[in-house]
This record gives C-alpha cells, sequence and structure tokens, in this order.
C-alpha cells in the first residue's frame, strides 16, 4: 500500500507521543508504588500484649505517617514475662528479614543485638546502654543500636530514697529488690549504696529473678525488720507489677517504685521517667532510619523529665501521712 503527502508523519507523531505517555504512566506508577511500600518491623518485648505498652509507640508512629496496613507491617513478639524466650523470638525476627528491630526494654534489647549486628534495633527504655555493651557511647552508638534509654543519674536514686524517707520519717533500714539478670541493675545498686550512705540509710539487698520468688523475699524484708522496700525499675517487677503490690502490702511494706504503671497497680510511691514518654520518642528513630539514617549516626535520647507518682489509696491503707509539700509537688495522685 502507498501513501501519499504528510500521512506518515502524523502516524509517526501520534507513534511518538503514545510512547513517551507509556513512559511518563509507568514513571508515574513506580512513584506511586514507592510512596506507598510496606515497610516491615519486628516488634520484641519482654511483656504482654494486654499490657498495652506498645500503644504509646505505635501513636507515635501515627504521628509520623506510619500507619500499620497502609505503609508498615509490625511483626510482634511477646515473651510474656519468659526472658528465656526472647533469644528465640529474636531469631525469628531476623529470619523474617525485617527492616528493623525494635525492642523493649533491656533484657529484649540483648536479645534482638546478641541476634544481628546487620540489621538496625531500636531499644526503648533499655538500662545503661553503654555500660552493658548495646552501644559504644550515647552521643555515638557505634553500631546497630541506638533508641531511648532509662538510664538515670546519681541525683535520681538520692531523690528516691530521700522522697522515701520523707513519706515514711521512721525509716532507718530499706530493703532494695533487683534483677540479677538484668546486667544494667549493678550500676544501679552501687549508685543506691552511695545515695544511703548520704541519708544514713542501711539496706537490705534483695535479688529474684522470678516471681515465684516475690513471697520468699518480701517475707524476709519483713522478718529484717525493714522500714520500707525500694523496687528498682525493671521489666520483671512490670510484668508482675499487680502480684508485687500485693504482697508489699500484705507485708505492710511502703514501696517506693521506678515508673507510674507500679504505683498504678497498687505501690506506694515512684519517682522517675515515664515509660511512655519513651515509648513514643523511639517512633522518631524508627521515622528516621527508615528513610535513610543510620543507628550508629542517631544519638541515644535520657530521659529529661522526672515525675513523682503517689498513690493515694495505698497510703490511706498504710496508714501514713505523707507531707502536704509532697503532695503539692507530685505529677499525679492516683486514688
Amino acid at each position: 500500500m502507498t501513501f501519499t503527502g504528510p500521512m506518515p508523519n502524523r502516524r509517526f507523531a501520534s507513534l511518538v507521543l503514545a510512547a513517551a505517555l507509556g513512559v511518563l504512566a509507568a514513571a508515574v506508577a513506580v512513584e506511586a508504588q514507592s510512596a506507598t511500600k510496606v515497610r516491615r518491623i519486628g516488634y520484641l518485648s519482654t511483656g504482654f500484649p494486654a499490657s498495652g505498652f506498645h500503644e504509646q509507640f505505635l501513636q507515635g508512629l501515627r504521628d509520623l505517617g506510619w500507619v500499620e496496613g497502609r505503609n508498615l507491617a509490625i511483626d510482634f513478639r511477646f515473651a510474656e514475662g519468659q526472658f528465656d524466650r526472647l533469644p528465640q523470638l529474636a531469631a525469628e525476627l531476623v529470619e523474617r528479614k525485617v527492616d528493623l528491630i525494635v525492642a523493649q526494654p533491656t533484657p529484649a534489647a540483648m536479645a534482638a543485638r546478641n541476634g544481628t549486628r546487620s540489621i538496625p534495633i531500636v531499644m526503648i527504655n533499655a538500662g545503661d546502654p553503654v555500660a552493658i555493651g548495646l552501644v559504644a557511647s550515647l552521643a555515638r552508638p557505634g553500631g546497630n543500636v541506638t533508641g531511648t534509654t532509662f538510664d538515670v543519674e546519681m541525683a535520681t536514686f538520692a531523690k528516691s530514697l530521700e522522697l522515701l524517707k520523707a513519706a515514711v520519717p521512721r525509716a532507718e533500714h530499706v530493703a532494695v529488690l533487683s534483677n540479677p539478670g538484668n546486667p544494667g541493675q549493678k550500676l544501679a545498686i552501687e549508685r543506691l549504696k552511695v545515695a544511703a550512705r548520704s541519708l544514713k540509710l542501711r539496706l537490705l539487698l534483695l535479688e529474684g529473678s522470678a516471681p515465684d520468688e516475690f513471697s520468699r523475699l518480701l517475707a524476709m524484708a519483713s522478718k529484717e525488720r525493714v522500714d520500707a522496700l525500694l523496687v528498682v525499675a525493671d521489666s520483671l517487677f512490670i510484668v508482675h507489677r499487680a502480684e508485687l503490690a500485693e504482697l508489699a502490702l500484705k507485708q505492710r511494706l511502703p514501696t517506693m517504685f521506678g515508673v507510674r504503671e507500679n504505683v498504678a497497680a497498687g505501690g506506694l510511691m515512684s519517682y522517675g521517667p515515664s515509660l511512655a514518654y519513651g515509648s513514643r520518642r523511639a517512633a522518631a528513630f524508627v521515622d528516621k532510619i527508615l528513610k535513610g539514617a543510620k543507628p550508629a549516626d542517631l544519638p541515644v535520647e535520657q530521659p529529661t523529665k522526672f515525675e513523682l507518682i503517689v498513690n493515694m489509696k495505698t497510703v490511706g491503707e498504710l496508714g501514713l501521712v505523707i507531707p502536704p509539700s509532697m503532695l503539692q509537688r507530685a505529677d499525679e495522685l492516683i486514688r
């Protein structure tokens, strides 16, 4: 077939235009696919799903535009208080080839770090990450771990004992409950010893690594005629907070904890950072890493705000008279 005139030029132009539009459409489709790419992260916790500690973290992600089911998939792993399960749960997340692992708190962060040196890890409320080898320094983590720390300075331990002494003026002998399975607690005990000497308090050191030991340990504290109990913040004592608070009340022991959650469960009072705040802040680390930042270059965040929480119902049950000045300065009175 023979064509005459400008017809071939028009057909050629139409073919070129169609090809160009096809390339543009493909580019737009690729860009849209990239924009809605689903990233997969793992969440490793020592606690229970029902505890809800992960909800603050999820809200932090949503505030930054990361929505589960839209552009984010999360593989949850909860040890449910059985810390010996953490290595296997961490290994499962590594096998899933997740883009990042979120680990809360210290034991979970340690298990994740032992499981991988390549997948980025964002720790939540880990205790003294430098001392236990999770990071090289707070300013320059240097490896695949960063996030938020629950590590508190010497002044915080002194303040905790000072507040406990103010609530229980007769206190001269204080029991201290810690978890020997938590590598970050050794430094906490040393700091408490220094603080106790300055306040002329004698300490009875108790170690518990399982909830079935609580009853025996608190009975021992009562037998030794301690005046109060200070519980070093640890995921074991938070997971089993209701049982611990009930046993302390049974022994008529005024208690000082490090986090609000123990007081809400029936403990007397707490002084320390907010776990919820540390969880929300961890979402910012996830956001930065998923957008290309390296954990080694993101400084670890320390707590800057410390809260005093008092359970007024427990005050009444123990027959204590808390100084009005302490109640006025409290951040929350639970009734």
